[in-house]
């Protein structure tokens, strides 16, 4: 007997019958909220008082004021009283909320500072974040962050099926900060209008954590255990007080001027050709209640979008590249599909995009928010011609319904049309995609653990009226997933299966016709006693996949031997592989037919080493090492990464990837190059460079982006793009391809 595929299908068959007994006796729904345990903070009115913001915390009004304070860490011992206290005060007035912190350290000197451009990573930095939860439903809220420089970041958080953080939502409020012999204090202003609530509750959910970045010290207000944190809004204290606060009409309106140029080389005519042009569009946002916000956006336009990461693809399957256009990242939560699973039917970069060139977008509507437990998100999208592409229709909806206190249900569905349709091919219909997920999840599982469950099913129409040859097994997907994240414990088993047409019109997939098997268990325990290593991390990973017919195709095995972090910051890790392949059709790596895999059997072992330095060094970096069998041959990579920031608001980041492949009677190498460069001159007017080059396109590109924040809500960018082709075989090097230059300026209007 084949015991992986007798495991699998008691597995499945299992999953499918679990009954709602069990789920019961699991804690899934109960309540059992212990309000003895929850801290609370007040909310002080200021109608009348006017604040000097300027981060000195000393007016006479913050002076009243009790600071709430008494954090716990959460590491480096957990639970353990902090090495520096923390003051937070609240105060608003009908307009805006306001947050008082003082940080206090006795060595200021100290103090890590390296950022001050919006949004950029912390984890270099000292820093301070906190959360809304507005609605008080422990499932979603606002995230915000500033470090003693006064940068501000933002986000927005889901929970479920793990904690998701978006940090591409960009709210409209600012941060005053200061540095003194006590530590560093700053003053923050949020206008209701950023945000949405329930303006019946006088209650919100809230959390504070700070960063000591020197000592990598985490401590938490509430919810400081390992298995719990800020990112989980089950786990805030509340914030009491809040009346008399208005959102006015909740009218938003966003206009746009933008200047373009570009000029491109044409091989057909051995010359260069050029266009310039000048355009005008608009966002218009609308809260028709406190929880519900419909959008328009027309003559969309995208030009201070930041360019992809370059990568070298040597798999079988496509690359996924986040999505970076704030359009579409506003809702993304909502949006989601089992997040956990990888399944994508919606794939916003499938709209606007047809291999990484822009279409331009006509016009589009948005209406996304909360109705009571129901969470609701509509999109609609027109999308102009380009060359031979013609104009097309995506719709997209997704509703879901919250139950019990974090499980949720829901459905999907997409629809894409296009005019006259010369890319799929005629006749050609409607594509429509639909599909269901059911999320169940607690965070009181034995205690305080958190267990969850998802299970999802996806479907599409043929792409054609004429195509009975398929049915709706050859053209969906459906599994499920068993998590259990906590530390030092975690584990998970997921199950999938994915027809063999399956390909849905505005979503995103790798690969096609199997069925997948994949456990993993991981424990993490923290050395609380050793001066030297904080966690050492040790996990078993395994998938198991085979054809539709249960043929095996793949089988992946990996150990991490140790990833050991340090209590300085550094990190090392050792991980050991083994790979089974049937490959049933010849496989051309690099797509010019110079190294190609015949169909057959493969087995390799492999090794990755990795290591790192603490990134709130002036010099960090980090390298990783991958050495092993690759098809017919072996393969080698080095990946080396060195940031340098040798004064405040400049850093400079740069990475190399080297590749050398071996194969029967062939072989190759590759390189890739990145360099970033940052100039941040103040925490509103930052200029930032970034050049890349491989030797597989033989493309040097570089992508230049200021932006100058004038007021929040209010900018001005100017984005710069060059492209050289480095080509010696037609004696071109450095040859300019492709150069344009855009200015843009965006302002906001509230009502």
């Amino acid at each position: 007997m084949n015991f992986q595929n007798h495991f699998t299908k008691i597995l499945i068959k299992a999953s499918y019958q679990i009954p709602i007994y069990l789920i019961a006796v699991l804690g899934f729904g109960q309540d059992m909220d212990n309000e003895n345990d929850v801290k609370e903070i007040m909310g002080y009115s200021l109608e009348g008082i006017e604040l000097r913001m300027d981060g000195i915390v000393d007016e006479e009004f913050w002076t009243t004021i009790p600071g709430n304070g008494n954090f716990l860490m959460q590491e480096p011992i957990e639970g353990a009283k902090p090495t520096e206290q923390t003051e937070v005060r609240i105060a608003f007035d009908s307009q805006n909320i306001y947050i008082a912190v003082i940080c206090y350290d006795s060595s200021p000197s100290d103090i890590k500072t390296f950022q001050k451009k919006r949004d950029a990573s912390l984890e270099t930095d000292d820093r301070f974040r906190w959360i809304f939860d507005t609605f008080m439903d422990k499932r979603s809220a606002y995230f915000f962050e500033i470090n003693p420089l006064g940068l501000r970041g933002d986000g927005l958080i889901s929970s479920g099926q793990g904690q998701s953080l978006n940090t591409d939502w960009d709210g409209i409020w600012n941060a005053w900060t200061y540095i003194g012999d006590f530590g560093w204090s700053a003053e923050i202003k949020i206008p209701f209008r950023s945000i949405n609530f329930d303006p019946k509750s006088d209650v919100w959910g809230i959390n504070f954590q700070r960063t000591i970045r020197r000592k990598n010290e985490e401590q938490l207000w509430t919810g400081h255990r390992r298995n719990q944190g800020l990112l989980r809004p089950q786990n805030a204290g509340i914030l009491t007080g809040l009346v008399g606060h208005s959102q006015g009409l909740g009218l938003e309106i966003v206009p746009y001027g933008i200047t373009q140029y570009s000029k491109e080389y044409d091989d057909e005519k051995d010359e260069y050709s050029s266009t310039s042009s000048a355009d005008l569009g608009f966002d218009i946002n609308y809260n028709i209640t406190s929880q519900l916000k419909a959008s328009i956006t027309y003559n969309t336009d995208f030009a201070q979008t930041e360019v992809d990461n370059r990568q070298i693809n040597l798999t079988r399957f496509p690359l996924r590249f986040p999505e970076k256009r704030d359009f579409f990242l506003e809702g993304s939560s909502i949006l989601q599909f089992a997040p956990s699973s990888n399944v994508d039917p919606y794939f916003s970069r499938r709209i606007g995009l047809v291999n990484g060139i822009p279409i331009p977008i006509k016009y589009g509507g948005r209406l996304i928010g909360n109705i009571g437990k129901s969470n609701i998100a509509l999109l609609h999208v027109r999308t102009g011609s380009e060359g031979e592409l013609n104009p097309e229709n995506f719709s997209v909806a997704r509703y879901t319904r919250n139950f019990w206190k974090e499980s949720s249900i829901g459905i999907i569905y997409t629809h894409r049309s296009t005019e006259d349709d010369i890319l799929f091919g005629n006749p050609i219909q409607d594509r429509k995609t639909w599909g269901t997920d059911l999320n169940i999840s607690t965070s009181e599982f034995l205690g305080d653990n958190t267990l969850q469950f998802s299970a999802f099913f996806v479907a599409h129409n043929p792409a054609s009226p004429f195509d009975n040859s398929t049915s709706i097994s050859d053209r969906s997907v459906r599994g499920f997933r068993f998590n259990f994240p906590n530390q030092p414990w975690s584990a998970w088993v997921s199950y999938r299966e994915f027809g063999d047409e399956y390909d849905p019109a505005i979503g995103f997939n790798q690969r096609n016709g199997f069925k997948r098997l994949q456990p993993a268990i991981n424990y993490a325990p923290l050395f609380e006693k050793s001066s030297i290593i904080r966690e050492i991390e040790w996990g078993i990973y395994y998938e198991y996949l085979t054809s539709l017919e249960n043929k095996l195709l793949t089988e992946n095995l990996r150990f991490n031997l140790g990833t050991i972090s340090f209590e300085s910051g550094d990190n090392l890790g050792v991980e050991v592989s083994r790979n089974f392949e049937f490959l049933n059709e010849e496989f051309d790596i690099l797509g010019d037919s110079t190294v190609i895999v015949a169909p057959g059997k493969y087995v390799n072992w492999g090794y990755e080493l990795q290591a790192s330095s603490a990134s709130f060094r002036k010099v960090s970096g980090s390298i990783g090492y991958e050495a092993g069998g690759f098809w017919t041959g072996n393969i080698t990579s080095l990946v080396m990464g060195l940031t340098i920031r040798p004064a405040l608001g400049i850093n400079l980041s740069s990475g190399y990837t080297h590749t050398q492949v071996s194969a029967e009677n062939s072989g190759f190498s590759t390189n890739l190059f990145q360099i970033d460069l940052g100039l941040d001159f103040t925490p509103d007017i930052s200029l930032s460079s970034n050049f890349q080059f491989d030797d597989i396109s033989d493309v040097l590109g570089t992508n230049t982006r200021f932006r100058w924040i004038i007021t929040p809500g209010t900018d001005i960018f100017f984005v710069y793009n060059h492209n050289w082709l480095n080509d010696p075989t037609l004696n071109r090097r450095l040859f300019t391809t492709q150069q344009g230059a855009a200015m843009k300026a965006v302002y906001t209007y509230r009502f």
